[in-house]
């Protein structure tokens, strides 16, 4: 008897009709993450009006692997196919190594016939050894936490722990809010002292109108007054806080360290065991923050394959071509640089 031919691997584009399949294969699959859910296609497309190629291999009726890629085209920072814009994991996620090279061809494919400068994925882990890899820049922060309060307080480092306690003693509280009205003001001003322009409203709109309770905004009010404001991301048994911002009242109060503490305590009531400090890019202030927190970076590693580039982009504030813009930003007015940054940052991936 001849054994049965399997059925071959075919590699498909994401469309509405297949979300729900897309994201029980992304729930199920250890490499995915929160940045490979299928509302991001959205979420991007309509937000900043980029073209979004979700790619999916499928064997028989069966998801074997995802790959969201957008298409990025700016005349200040490049033509990029990124996986995953505006987010900080990405890349292939599949499970079997057959799945993974299926994609990445379609992904080269792709990349090639829309003459792109460069194809970019964001990976926890490398792949190519053939692809230009910075492994330098940015580290994420993960670690597992407890369902125990005391033990979870215990696990912060003597110095940020006592900050903790000082915004407890000021009388901080936290807030889970539906309403952008608090965070954006307080995220807007926080981007602004960086010199970064901001996302416009209708993105911060649009993450919560598609990912529901899995997107979460959190106050941390002195009185009635936001000094400090975070949204989390939540995926499986996992929060990411990822958007953030504070007052200029936020250190005078430990606002901060009351924030991310209260952000660790609800998601161990919603049974969170692993908490997502984020990437911060080495030599900064959030990298040193989070590192005095007790958390251990870990290296990402950005991966190029060169299409028509000749090297990978550099759109980083640290680069010396960008610290004359970021300076000028810094000193706009800041209805100004909310009314103008929106234009820039869609463009940022």
């Amino acid at each position: 008897m001849n054994a049965p031919v399997s059925a071959a691997l075919s590699v498909r584009t994401l469309d509405d009709t297949e979300s729900a399949r897309w994201d029980a294969f992304v729930t199920a699959c250890p490499q995915a993450t929160f940045f490979h859910r299928a509302g991001w296609r959205r979420v991007l497309a309509q937000s900043f009006g980029h073209d979004c190629y979700f790619l999916f291999a499928e064997r028989g009726g069966a998801i074997r692997g995802v790959l969201p890629l957008v298409h990025v085209r700016s005349r200040l920072f490049g033509n990029t196919l990124i996986s995953n814009a505006f987010c900080v994991y990405g890349g292939p996620a599949a499970i079997d190594d057959e799945a993974y090279a299926a994609l990445d061809s379609a992904a080269v494919a792709l990349a090639e016939q829309l003459g792109v400068d460069v194809l970019t994925y964001k990976l926890m882990a490398p792949h190519h050894d053939d692809w230009v890899r910075d492994s330098e820049t940015y580290a994420t922060f993960r670690k597992e936490i407890s369902a125990d309060h005391d033990a979870n307080m215990k696990a912060i480092p003597r110095k940020q722990r006592a900050m903790v306690r000082k915004g407890i003693k000021n009388g901080l509280r936290s807030e889970v809010e539906r309403s952008i009205d608090r965070f954006y003001p307080v995220y807007a001003g926080s981007v602004h002292g960086l010199g970064t322009p901001v996302f416009a409203r209708r993105y911060i709109d649009a993450l919560q109108r598609e990912f529901g309770e899995d997107c979460e905004i959190l106050a941390i009010l002195h009185g009635d007054t936001a000094v400090s404001s975070v949204l989390s991301f939540y995926f499986r048994d996992e929060v990411l806080p990822y958007y953030a911002g504070g007052t200029d009242g936020a250190r005078d109060t430990a606002a901060y360290d009351f924030m991310y503490w209260e952000v660790m305590r609800r998601a161990v009531e919603r049974g969170c065991t692993l908490f997502d400090f984020g990437r911060s890019k080495r030599g900064t202030g959030a990298f040193s923050f989070k590192e005095h927190w007790g958390f251990e970076a870990q290296a990402l590693h950005y991966e190029y394959r060169l299409v028509r580039a000749s090297a990978p982009p550099n759109v980083n504030p640290l680069n010396p071509k960008y610290r004359m813009f970021v300076a000028m930003w810094k000193r706009l007015p800041l209805a100004v640089a909310n009314r103008l940054g929106p234009m820039i940052a869609k463009d940022l991936g």
